[in-house]
């Protein structure tokens, strides 16, 4: 059964390329989410994601306490796509015009393959964008916020497994060292933890060694004997495959949609790791942007809200602990009560198949 709004698949008059515009759920308020060019075998794959995607984006803004519902926009490229720079700005235009079509339903944000100047191009034909070039009034840059949710993250997970949120000697295997990734691997070697990092790009190692972190290749990290996991590139890196391999206390990091399917939370619980799901883990970055560009608080609040995620956190695995279940069980319980709380009709299956 389809748990969402709205479902939007249009071939680009200017671009020819599908783009799929996923409305999960506008309860708590209009719905936001990031928009991703990604290549994929099949569209079909792209709409996947964006479902996917976009449902993970409503828990996030309800476990985040923030006003707005959950969307995604995937641009889905056939392997072997390059978008030169015209034809980039086509499907930004395209793009444009499918947000513009919904009036206010849905605002789009950077996520994979786009980054603010993305958003400028589409604030030319509507308003309902965030994350623009901080130039234009915009947000900028998403990156470092949720880099430092995900810092706010570990320090939960820390006390959890040690009892102090002091992240100096915990050992990370930190897995991506893109825009994120790396803003995330210089806050933890600036706390004095010990990294372990990879990237699918072997250029990426002169930024590890910089940073004092042992590199590994990508088919060896989540061997890697460590505290912590931090998935900070791709999903699906967590499989039904991979989890008995795992040799760490605990995964957490900003990568969206890191299960390949949901019972793989279930299974890291069987064999005692704890997973912070990454609608929360990595909520910092969307966070500040809805905060300062869609609800206009200043940036103090929105960056107390991204710091919270580590109360939010710690709040997760106390109830998940007390009360024998996963934190991804309990992170769907609580989105649940706040979407079907006072004033929000339970109208929309949130809880999703956690």
């Amino acid at each position: 059964m389809l748990d969402h709004e709205q479902v939007v698949v249009r071939v680009g008059r200017r671009s020819g390329l599908p783009v799929i515009l996923a409305v999960h759920s506008t309860v708590p308020g209009p719905a936001a989410g990031g928009l991703r060019l990604w290549h994929y075998p099949d569209w079909r794959d792209g709409l996947t994601d964006a479902l996917r995607l976009s449902a993970a984006m409503t828990l996030k803004m309800a476990v985040a306490g923030l006003p707005s519902g959950g969307g995604k926009t995937v641009v889905a490229l056939p392997e072997g796509t390059v978008l030169g720079p015209e034809r980039r700005h086509a499907v930004l235009q395209d793009v444009a015009d499918v947000i513009a079509s919904l009036d206010g339903t849905y605002a789009a944000g950077p996520d994979v393959g786009t980054g603010p100047a993305d958003m400028a191009v589409i604030g030319e034909t509507t308003p309902h964008v965030f994350c623009r070039p901080a130039e234009l009034g915009g947000s900028g840059d998403s990156s470092p916020h949720t880099a430092l949710g995900t810092l706010a993250a570990l320090r939960a997970v820390s006390r959890r497994l040690g009892g102090t949120p002091a992240l100096d000697g915990l050992r990370l295997a930190v897995i991506g060292l893109g825009r994120v990734g790396e803003h995330l691997a210089r806050l933890l070697a600036a706390e004095g933890a010990e990294l372990t990092v990879t990237d699918i790009d072997p250029g990426r190692r002169a930024a590890a060694e910089a940073l004092g972190a042992a590199w590994r290749r990508p088919d060896e990290i989540l061997a890697e004997e460590a505290d912590v996991v931090v998935p900070a590139a791709l999903g699906s890196l967590l499989t039904r495959e991979s989890v008995p391999h795992l040799r760490c206390r605990a995964v957490a990091g900003p990568a969206n949609n890191q299960l390949a399917t949901p019972d793989v939370a279930d299974l890291m619980h069987r064999h005692g790791i704890v997973w912070v799901p990454d609608f929360v883990a990595g909520a910092g970055g969307v966070v500040n942007a809805v905060s300062t560009e869609l609800h206009h608080v200043g940036p103090d609040e929105a960056r107390a809200r991204v710091l919270a995620i580590e109360q939010t956190v710690g709040e997760l695995l106390g109830t998940a602990e007390r009360e024998g279940v996963t934190p991804a069980r309990a992170a769907a319980e609580a989105a649940h009560r706040r979407l079907s709380g006072p004033g929000h009709p339970d109208e929309t299956r949130t809880t999703a198949r956690l």
